[in-house]
């Protein structure tokens, strides 16, 4: 029986030493970290390799529940791969433990109030942008292609495709220069 720790922040800019040193002192034989996003467990490498050396009697080990993911639905999927595999989670703060049907439930509950504190934070950035543009302040991200040019390469009688592939972006990107 292992006990694996999973770090991970959502930036370079921040650290998971907090996390290690927590998961170093919960007894965690490996651990490992990354720096991704924590909306989707897609292409999380170093989870997904901890799962893969995972075997029955193991338990996977996070210092806070949203270390895991915001989703919801993820983190269900992902208790509900461990207890197929008959491998538990642990987290350490608050103390939620799996291999019981009291942690599960609890896992559960705190799983919505983490993807609802998501869901607050992308209410409140999206309302400080909006604030910002009345402001004058936000004017979103500068345009990068020469809106007339694709224009008048359509007017020459290009395709889309062409025009993408001598201009190096995307088809889309040259629809919605069109569309404007």
């Amino acid at each position: 029986m292992s006990k694996y720790g999973y770090a991970r922040c959502s930036s370079l800019s921040q650290s998971t030493d907090i996390q290690v040193e927590a998961l170093t002192k919960a007894g965690c034989t490996v651990i490992r970290s990354e720096k991704k996003s924590g909306r989707s467990t897609a292409g999380r490498t170093e989870l997904a390799t901890i799962l893969d050396f995972m075997s029955e009697g193991d338990s996977l080990c996070v210092h806070k529940l949203d270390r895991l993911g915001r989703n919801t639905r993820d983190v269900l999927n992902l208790v509900h791969e461990l207890n197929e595999r008959g491998c538990s989670l642990q987290v350490l703060e608050p103390a939620i433990d799996t291999s019981g049907p009291m942690g599960t439930m609890m896992l559960t509950v705190l799983g919505m109030v983490s993807e609802m504190e998501l869901g607050f934070i992308k209410e409140r950035q999206r309302a400080g942008i909006e604030k910002a543009k009345v402001a004058g302040v936000y004017k979103g991200r500068p345009t990068s292609l020469d809106h007339d040019k694709i224009i008048s390469m359509k007017a020459e009688g290009m395709g889309a495709t062409a025009i993408a592939r001598e201009l190096g972006c995307s088809r889309g990107a040259v629809y919605k220069a069109l569309a404007v």
